[in-house]
């Protein structure tokens, strides 16, 4: 068995309609969450619809019942990680502990400059991006005052009040393929690694990797959460296959499942979800471009769902 979720990207054309839509689908059809980006705008032109993420995940928390959800991440480089905590804190309780919180540094270069957010060069992004974990951490974790003296962040006795109704806050997940430092923080701070665009052996070695992290770090090997984030081209019949995978350009299905890509009609999804299950995944979320295409989400869930 697998938690198969759904992950939508906000940047290419989100609205409030769309949002709610897809919510309230992928709740009744009975997958086990939905997650989605947080990004301002594209990373190139045409500017689409945006929806502000923690907004729509106050809107999801409060509609929903049974569904996790969270970000696919909320990077540092645009909300202070003092923030960061307390909207997680309280869309959390919202939800009756339903969260997950997935952590970023920030990448996208064009939706900093537009908006006046300072990247950093990597290094201290990164830098940047630990101090912040430990700041979220601190916040959600200690019943006590927490006082934090870094470089780039510095808080004095700072509290989130009400405390997280779940002891210690939502869980952590930290994202990306980094064979170095990524794999790290994950093995010190996650409660949840997430990776993405991995073929099942290229998931077998980095998940090798983060285990031996994990033991580095004096914590159990099943202490931490594995999941991908990929890519989804997948058709009810071999026809509607057929025009996803031409919606994709000149790209063939050997190309695409080289990208790491789940490509298919059911049968073939299924085949695919049991390969990654069987390279170490336990959760995994589809990333559905099409934010209209309702009809084929729900041939998913009827096909799919119940035979992983």
């Amino acid at each position: 068995m697998v938690d198969l979720a759904i992950m939508i990207e906000g940047q290419n054309g989100l609205n409030w309609k769309r949002w709610q839509t897809i919510v309230q689908l992928v709740e009744e059809l009975g997958f086990y969450g939905l997650f989605r980006s947080d990004h301002f705008t594209n990373g190139r032109p045409p500017d689409m619809d945006s929806l502000e993420l923690w907004t729509s995940l106050t809107w999801l928390a409060g509609n929903t019942r049974r569904i996790h959800f969270g970000p696919l991440v909320t990077p540092f480089s645009v909300r202070h990680p003092t923030l960061t905590a307390r909207m997680a804190a309280a869309v959390d309780d919202l939800s009756e502990g339903r969260l997950t919180l997935g952590l970023g540094a920030g990448w996208q270069e064009r939706e900093h400059h537009k908006f006046g957010f300072d990247l950093l060069p990597i290094k201290e992004r990164f830098d940047r991006f630990e101090e912040g974990i430990q700041v979220v951490r601190g916040l959600l974790q200690q019943t006590e005052p927490f006082t934090f003296d870094g470089k780039y962040y510095q808080l004095s006795e700072a509290q989130i009040l009400p405390p997280p109704l779940r002891g210690g806050g939502p869980p952590i997940l930290i994202g990306g393929n980094g064979k170095g430092r990524m794999i790290a923080l994950a093995a010190k701070y996650a409660n949840e690694w997430n990776s993405n665009f991995l073929k099942p052996a290229e998931y077998q070695a980095l998940n090798s990797r983060l285990e031996k992290k994990l033991i580095e770090a004096g914590r159990d090997v099943k202490a931490v959460k594995r999941s991908l984030m990929t890519g989804l081209v997948f058709g009810p019949d071999q026809a509607a296959l057929n025009r996803a995978i031409s919606k994709r350009g000149t790209a063939t299905v050997e190309e695409l499942e080289q990208r790491g890509i789940i490509v298919g009609t059911p049968a073939a999804v299924i085949d695919q979800i049991g390969a990654l299950i069987a390279a170490g995944v336990q959760g995994i979320m589809l990333q559905w471009l099409d934010l209209d295409d309702l009809d084929g989400l729900e041939a998913l869930a009827k096909g799919v769902l119940d035979q992983v």
